[in-house]
């Protein structure tokens, strides 16, 4: 049996990594990784992208801003977070704002000294993305749909750092950054009608705040249509792979998710549908695999 204090110990250790959202830090490591090996650079054996030091790096500090990010988001939204998120919220106020902040203080440190190691531009670059998600945690998000924009192109940027490492300017690899730009910034709307209640108690201008639920939904089916698009190029146009199955599955989901928004009435339909796009996301980031299944096979057996 743990005692008292060990017990204490655990559930604080919990509760950082709620803050820290430490599923979607592995799952972005893993995607970029994946990105890195089959769309990024897969002329080169797969050794020697996994094994890269820089790559490591690069990764590793990304995924220490990434955290950051998420707890000087969570610092600002604690109140919010009462009403939206109740029982999270209770969980993540076992870590003290002190605490958080210091965390977040180390975490940012320590991505900024591995961008060193890289090169000056690198500490550079991660220096920016620090001061452009305080920038969002603290003034943007409360501006409608620049917010939304924002936090869309901040999700993506991790993948920008590892593109920009390999200089790989091929098309496809835009196409496959635009579809998962709307699918983001699809969900960052759809979090929006998910969270009215505490956007409107800590005054948020959120678009379904200023111009309703309706207007909210249109834009949302826009998003979703537009993002048909990059997919149905992947799917005709560029050499994908097995992925092709992931684009078309992801088009009937998608269509299902329009039905389903037009049906949406409350807070958990819309959580319904923020989960629709979130699976979407993560079965993506899996289904790289596929754009090449013979290296899979072939390192597995």
């Amino acid at each position: 049996m743990l005692s008292r204090r060990n017990r204490l110990l655990l559930l604080k250790m919990l509760s950082l990594f709620s803050i820290v959202r430490g599923y979607n830090v592995l799952m972005i490591i893993l995607a970029q990784y994946l990105a890195s090996v089959f769309i990024l650079s897969p002329d080169l054996p797969l050794r020697e992208v996994v094994l890269d030091p820089s790559l490591s790096v690069l990764v590793l500090a990304s995924a220490l801003v990434i955290a950051g990010g998420y707890i000087i988001n969570s610092f600002y939204d604690s109140e919010k977070d009462l009403i939206n998120k109740p029982h999270k919220s209770m969980l993540d106020r076992l870590v003290s704002q002190r605490t958080k902040l210091s965390a977040y203080f180390v975490l940012n440190f320590l991505a900024v000294l591995l961008g060193s190691y890289i090169s000056f531009r690198a500490s550079v670059f991660f220096l920016a993305y620090i001061f452009g998600i305080w920038l969002y945690s603290h003034k943007l998000k409360r501006i409608p749909f620049i917010g939304n924009l924002v936090s869309s192109t901040l999700a993506i940027t991790p993948f920008f750092a590892v593109f920009v490492y390999y200089r790989n300017f091929e098309t496809v690899i835009f196409v496959h950054a635009i579809f998962l730009f709307l699918l983001i910034l699809a969900r960052e709307m759809v979090k929006d009608l998910e969270n009215i209640a505490g956007d409107l108690a800590q005054a948020y201008r959120t678009i379904p705040i200023l111009y309703g639920t309706l207007f909210s939904k249109v834009t949302i089916m826009f998003l979703i249509l537009l993002t048909l698009v990059p997919a149905l190029l992947l799917i005709r146009k560029f050499d994908v792979g097995y992925m092709y199955l992931y684009f078309m599955a992801s088009i009937v989901l998608l269509i299902l998710f329009l039905i389903l928004l037009w049906k949406a009435e409350g807070k958990k339909h819309y959580i319904w549908l923020h989960n629709i796009l979130k699976f979407t996301i993560v079965a993506g980031v899996f289904s790289i695999l596929l754009i090449d299944i013979d290296l899979v096979l072939n390192r597995l057996f």
